[in-house]
C-alpha cells in the first residue's frame, strides 16, 4: 500500500498523500508544515492511525505526524533531527535519502521550521514553536 502512496506523490506532483485509517486516500499540495499543521491544530483526527508518503520531512514535520498519530510515514528526504524524533516514537517510517539537515526554499540557509525546533526533545515541544511560526506566517 506505501509503494501507492508513493506512486501517487510523485506522478500527480503532491507534497503529502496519506491513507486515513477508514481507507480513504487524500492528496495535498500545501507548503511546508501547513497541512500537516492544520490537521493537528483543527484536531481533525484525520492523521490517527494513518500512512502518510511526503516529499521532505524535517523535524517539525515529523513532530506533527507523531502528534497526529501517524502509524506509517515514507519520506523521499528526511533530516537526521526527523529521525531521531521518530526513534522515539511509535511511527513505523522509511525513507530514500537521509539528510543532515533540510534546507530552506532558496538553499541559503535551513528551513526555519526545523531551525526553530532544534532545540526541542520532544514532538509536543515542537508544536507551539511551530504553531507561532505557522501564525507569524499568515500575518505577512
Amino acid at each position: 500500500m506505501m509503494d501507492e502512496l508513493v506512486r501517487t506523490l510523485h506522478e500527480y506532483g503532491y507534497t503529502l498523500v496519506l491513507k486515513t485509517a477508514r481507507g480513504d486516500i487524500q492528496t495535498f499540495t500545501g507548503r511546508g508544515v501547513s497541512d500537516l499543521f492544520r490537521m493537528v491544530k483543527e484536531k481533525t483526527g484525520i492523521l490517527e492511525g494513518a500512512m502518510v508518503a511526503d516529499k521532505v520531512v524535517g523535524k517539525g514535520a515529523a513532530a506533527l505526524m507523531i502528534l497526529g498519530g501517524v502509524s506509517e510515514l515514507h519520506a523521499d528526504v528526511l533530516s537526521e533531527a526527523a529521525r531521531n524524533l521518530l526513534d522515539d516514537s511509535e511511527v513505523e517510517y522509511s525513507f530514500d535519502e537521509l539528510v543532515p539537515k533540510i534546507w530552506n526554499r532558496t538553499h541559503t540557509g535551513g528551513c526555519p521550521v526545523e531551525n526553530l525546533c532544534k532545540d526541542a526533545l520532544t514532538a509536543a515541544a515542537c508544536f507551539p514553536l511551530i504553531e507561532k511560526f505557522v501564525e507569524s506566517m499568515r500575518q505577512k
